[in-house]
């Protein structure tokens, strides 16, 4: 099988772990006989300084004429003082919004050897294995109007969604429990939002086709505090905008390191943009410091979910577990045993352990 990947940079350590990665899909297409062709093109900091302008329309058409995205990084402290729209960020949500990709997926697993780095207790986060599913082109990020007014003595700000938004990301959301745990679990602000009355009606709608899901509904500040009371009470967890964002990366501490969570960006026919959790970096980039397992959990959903190529994405979140459990860590997993490793040898450690193997992992995936 042939398939072309768009390969983003970006900034800070966003080359080393994207390399990282493309090392480790190139293992894969050996081991289960594809061919991987990567188009590189630029993003973020990377594309303003080479083309003044932080998504170049040269960057949206590779996207568009690849199967899958990979994204390393974006940002950094150089490009601050630009103006709003020469700043690096505007790329990253610039590209979701031009391609059109709805649907955040951010799985958050603890794994045992990586207990201990969590700020909770490790009793407490034992057995989390959530998935969080954001949407991704609505709400408050893209109301209009968002401005000052009255001589900047007021600010508007409009959290606007239409009901087939709503409805998409539902549903995905209900596809993805399905397949995991048989549980959703609706976040919003039903006892003060509009916007949050009409999606839960929408939820109570859809639950109605997947009978074979539970689904709650919690408000979002109950979901926050039970994040850090109950995290492996969790299965899926659904949420607009900017709730998703908010609780994404609160669960994104609990298991210890930015530098293990991955995440997905997807649209209905299946292109997706793939992406570590974790920001560029850049008072380590160049260092042979970053952890690059973020990015290559990354391309096991690319290869999950763009690709239709489980068995392979099960192999790549095998060996990652495997190399863990053998003690190889990069120091922002802050662990007193094992062996600590820069970008480089733990990617290479990855792909050691894919080659161990045949392509028979029967192993079954926590980010499934």
């Amino acid at each position: 099988m042939n398939k072309t990947i768009a390969v983003l940079p970006g900034d800070g350590i966003g080359p080393e772990v994207t390399a990282a990665a493309k090392a480790v899909i190139e293992t894969v297409g050996d081991q289960f006989g594809h061919t991987f062709s990567f188009t590189e093109t630029a993003i973020g900091g990377a594309a303003i300084d080479e083309h003044e302008t932080p998504l170049p329309d040269e960057t949206v058409a590779v996207c568009e004429d690849a199967d899958a995205i990979l994204l390393g990084a974006v940002g950094g402290p150089r490009w601050d003082g630009n103006p709003s729209h020469l700043r690096p960020e505007k790329g990253l949500l610039g590209i979701r919004k031009a391609l059109g990709l709805f649907a955040n997926l951010r799985p958050v697993t603890a794994y045992g050897q990586l207990l201990h780095a969590s700020p909770l207790k490790k009793e407490r986060v034992a057995g989390s294995d959530m998935l969080i599913v954001r949407e991704l082109t609505g709400g408050l990020y893209f109301g209009e109007p968002s401005e000052r007014q009255e001589n900047g003595q007021s600010v508007v700000d409009t959290l606007a969604y239409q009901r087939y938004e709503i409805e998409r990301i539902v549903e995905k959301a209900f596809e993805c429990a399905r397949i995991r745990g048989k549980k959703l679990t609706s976040v919003d602000k039903a006892n003060v939002l509009e916007s949050s009355r009409l999606w839960r009606e929408i939820v109570d709608e859809k639950a109605a086709n997947y009978p074979d899901v539970s689904v709650d509904h919690l408000l979002v500040d109950a979901a926050a505090m039970k994040l850090v009371q109950d995290p492996a009470a969790f299965d899926v967890i659904v949420a607009e905008n900017l709730f998703g964002d908010i609780l994404s990366d609160e669960a994104s501490v609990l298991t210890g390191s930015l530098g293990m969570l991955p995440s997905a960006s997807l649209r209905a026919d299946g292109l997706g943009l793939y992406e570590p959790v974790h920001g560029s970096a850049p008072d380590i980039a160049g260092k042979d410091q970053a952890n690059p397992l973020a990015m290559i959990l990354s391309a096991a959903m690319m290869l999950r979910y763009s690709l239709g190529m489980e068995k392979e994405a099960v192999a790549v979140e095998t060996a990652v577990q495997e190399v863990l459990a053998a003690g190889y860590h990069t120091g922002d997993l802050a662990t007193t045993s094992g062996k600590q490793v820069g970008t480089k040898e733990m990617s290479q450690q990855v792909i050691e352990c894919l080659l161990s193997h045949d392509a028979t992992f029967g192993i079954l995936s926590t980010y499934s």
